[in-house]
């Protein structure tokens, strides 16, 4: 998945960003209260398991 696809996964399901890191993006889920990295490389791949535990913690 790249990571323009799961930013707006992300905004889908309510989350947002909090702040700009230099590589990475610190997102809120309301749903978990958890805040976590997004990469800011928008064209490429996230790794598979960094993608699945970006969305557990944003409870998708």
């Amino acid at each position: 998945m790249k990571t323009s696809e799961l930013i707006k996964l992300l905004k889908k399901n309510g989350c947002y960003p909090l702040r700009n890191g230099k590589k990475h993006d610190i997102w809120y889920s309301p749903k978990t209260g958890k805040q976590f990295a997004v990469p800011r490389h928008l064209s490429q791949d996230i790794p598979t398991g960094t993608c699945r535990n970006i969305k557990k913690d944003a409870g998708i």
